[in-house]
């Protein structure tokens, strides 16, 4: 009788392993469309990517590089997720040293892909299942192709339920400068979130510095991320969220806290949020395969389990949120991201000391 070494015993589980995942390779390749299938028998070569993302929270950041890797065995989707600002402060340090680390980058803040490809670091490539995505995924595209809309945020107040009825909740962003909502709100901070850039933006643009000023005088919590203020109303801590994402706060309410939306009658802000793959990916063709998957179907499915608004007409919204062309919005221009963006920071810091 032959005895078994170690060595024979590795190699063979090596080969079954390698028999296991073939027979899934082959029936995802036989899912997708040419043009996946030619990018993924190419990405496959480089096995993975690195993505660094502000768009979504953590947990489903890591859901859609799993939902990724489910589509295109074989290929790893290793997730970096901080806040808008500091994965933009991230690949700049990148560019500065001279290391390429990044193969995908996606923002909730536009000026980052406008300052982007005037500086020739975005990869020309417009994903072909972009065509099948809503309009204002379409519209908000760049016309070179050098980044697309891959997230649809909106923004909005959110009260907990349980020590604030929606009677005398706040209707409206203006009433947060109302002296009976001091020590009770939770914001993020622009300076790290793009989202929080762009309210900003907006409600300079509605209401003036004034605004800013009125609002510092109640004494909101803030954090960081757009996100922090649903932790925060979770935990019990402030009973009001300023600028809070629906996403967030819909998957929040149906994990069972006490929360619930409330749409500005002066505009639930809108963020287009764009993603694209740098020109000096260290795995091209596995960034433009996930940028083929960010404007496909299987990548709403993915975000709409955390709530997040569908980018495909073939895929619902998300249970609990009201349908876009029932909502009164608010969104600034492109220029005025680009624009102003620095200056609403400055701002904040010079307002809020922080």
């Amino acid at each position: 009788m032959t005895g078994i070494t170690k060595r024979g015993l590795l190699g063979t589980t090596t080969a079954l392993a390698a028999a296991a995942i073939l027979p899934a390779r082959r029936a995802a390749a036989q899912d997708m469309p040419a043009h996946e299938r030619q990018l993924y028998e190419a990405a496959q070569r480089e096995g993975e990517l690195t993505w660094y993302t502000g768009q979504l929270q953590a947990e489903p950041s890591e859901a859609v590089g799993r939902a990724f890797t489910e589509r295109y065995p074989g290929v790893r989707c290793n997730v970096v997720r901080t806040t808008s600002q500091v994965a933009f402060q991230r690949l700049s340090q990148d560019a500065r040293a001279r290391v390429a680390q990044c193969d995908v980058f996606s923002s909730t803040d536009y000026s980052h892909f406008t300052f982007l490809k005037r500086e020739g670091r975005l990869m020309a490539y417009k994903p072909e299942n972009a065509a099948g995505m809503v309009k204002a995924a379409r519209d908000a595209a760049d016309s070179d192709g050098h980044f697309q809309v891959t997230y649809l945020a909106l923004y909005m107040l959110a009260r907990r339920t349980d020590r604030l009825s929606e009677a005398e909740a706040p209707k409206s962003w203006r009433e947060l400068t109302d002296a009976k909502w001091r020590d009770k709100m939770a914001v993020g901070h622009p300076g790290f979130s793009g989202a929080i850039g762009n309210w900003a933006i907006m409600m300079k643009a509605m209401y003036g510095e004034g605004f800013f000023r009125e609002f510092e005088r109640n004494k909101p919590q803030i954090g960081r991320s757009a996100g922090d203020p649903v932790t925060t109303l979770n935990a019990g801590e402030r009973i009001v969220g300023v600028g809070i994402p629906s996403a967030a706060t819909l998957f929040s309410i149906s994990r069972g806290n006490p929360l619930a939306l409330i749409y500005p009658t002066d505009g639930t802000l809108l963020v287009p949020a764009p993603s694209a793959a740098i020109a000096n990916a260290p795995k091209p063709n596995a960034a433009k395969l996930f940028m083929e998957f960010a404007c496909g179907p299987a990548y709403s499915r993915a975000v709409r389990e955390f709530s997040a608004e569908s980018l495909r007409p073939e895929v619902p919204p998300p249970q609990g949120s009201r349908p876009l062309d029932e909502i009164k919005t608010i969104t600034p221009t492109p220029a005025q991201v680009q624009n102003e963006m620095t200056e609403v920071k400055e701002l904040w810091r010079d307002i809020f000391g922080v």
